[in-house]
């Protein structure tokens, strides 16, 4: 969303945050078309693919109204997103004051070429979303991890987390769930080791 681009532009620039959401589209445009063509239909819930469309006549809203609501909707995604925020500062305060900066080059630098796989996998348990990744990425960043392994980190977190894989499953089943992941994880590290290759262009 608009809100979660900005933070990514302020912390990593313009062109990593637009690269970022661009090669993240193309991964949801070529995973998409490859499940379309592979017509699992069939493997999404019967409550999704029974559901009718309600006709609503929408209420009359004043501007008042609509400030009103803009003002809840705000409190709300803040309530929401605070303590993810402040769960990944901790966490990128912890890895800036107390993990050398010898080890994260060592297990996610560019001396180790598995550092994207192994970025992708530690983010698939995390229950966070991105704006409680981006400060965590950042610290990995600057205390040497390399470009792409902390965006596939962040991409794993948003994308692979296992809260999010848990409510998806309500809605799409095993077989299709699998694929989903296999494609995800793949397009994932895929732009992780893109972005190593070509990290001088951004930074």
């Amino acid at each position: 969303d608009l809100g979660s681009l900005v933070l990514l532009m302020s912390i990593f620039g313009t062109k990593i945050a637009l690269a970022y959401v661009a090669l993240g589209l193309i991964i949801a445009i070529i995973g998409g078309t490859f499940i379309e063509r592979m017509h699992m239909d069939n493997y999404v819930a019967d409550f999704v693919k029974n559901a009718g469309v309600v006709d609503v006549d929408a209420p009359a809203v004043t501007q008042k109204d609509r400030v009103i609501y803009a003002k809840e909707q705000v409190v709300t995604t803040f309530k929401k997103v605070f303590p993810y925020i402040l769960i990944g500062v901790g966490i990128g305060a912890v890895i800036h004051n107390w993990i050398p900066e010898s080890f994260v080059e060592r297990v996610l630098g560019s001396g180790n070429p598995f550092g994207v796989v192994m970025a992708t996998l530690i983010g698939i348990p995390m229950y966070a979303d991105i704006f409680g990744s981006i400060p965590i990425a950042e610290a990995l960043l600057y205390k040497g991890a390399q470009l792409g392994t902390v965006l596939s980190f962040m991409m794993a977190v948003t994308t692979l987390s296992l809260p999010s894989m848990i409510m998806l499953s309500k809605a799409i089943k095993p077989k299709l769930m699998a694929l989903f992941i296999v494609i995800c994880t793949v397009g994932i590290i895929a732009v992780g080791y893109l972005f190593n290759i070509f990290q001088y262009l951004f930074i």
